[in-house]
């Protein structure tokens, strides 16, 4: 149940097996269904996932009920509605499952006692903070002047996983385009 965490944590900080241990103690299991909805639009974030199976999708829904999706996380990844869960206002988009998942989850107390009391979690939590910035960024500014075209091809360069795990319709929304747009240029490379 833990080994993907465990990778995980031992990948990025030196910890030993005790410690390794405790950290993986706050974490318990859920399993999801598809589609299901972690966290609504208003509700206040309470918990951190860590995923050992499936995928997290964060997204919004504008005044006309078009999605846009903002970020995707697959196995082996930590996800969150990172705004809410660090100021304890209510979120500002929904965290959905978009497929069966396997998670792994621990409350904010828990996370803060971690990030408090054991320094390889801390190290760990500036990791996540830091590489999810520079992904945000990237797509930011790699989205900039882009064409649908150049859209497509800057995801396959930069998230591969991407386009082959999610849903036309979930991965165009991600881009800003359509999802027929999307079928018609994929069909192109």
């Amino acid at each position: 149940m833990y080994s993907i965490l465990e990778k995980f944590i031992k990948d990025r900080a030196e910890t030993d097996a005790e410690k390794l241990q405790e950290i993986c103690s706050y974490f318990k299991l859920v399993n999801t269904r598809r589609n299901e909805i972690l966290l609504n639009y208003d509700q206040v974030c309470c918990h951190y996932y860590f995923i050992n199976k499936g995928c997290i999708r964060l997204f919004t829904v504008d005044e006309n009920g078009n999605e846009h999706s903002r970020y995707f996380a697959f196995k082996g990844n930590f996800a969150t509605a990172l705004p809410s869960f660090i100021d304890q206002k209510p979120a500002e988009e929904y965290l959905q499952t978009i497929e069966k998942s396997e998670l792994l989850y621990i409350s904010r107390a828990d996370f803060y006692h971690l990030t408090d009391t054991v320094p390889q979690f801390a190290k760990i939590y500036t990791e996540i903070l830091e590489l999810g910035f520079i992904s945000a960024q990237k797509r930011i500014y790699g989205f900039q002047g882009f064409d649908a075209l150049a859209k497509i091809k800057w995801i396959i360069r930069h998230q591969p996983n991407l386009l082959l795990s999610v849903s036309n319709k979930m991965a165009a929304s991600y881009l800003g385009i359509s999802p027929s747009t999307l079928s018609r240029l994929k069909l192109k490379l």
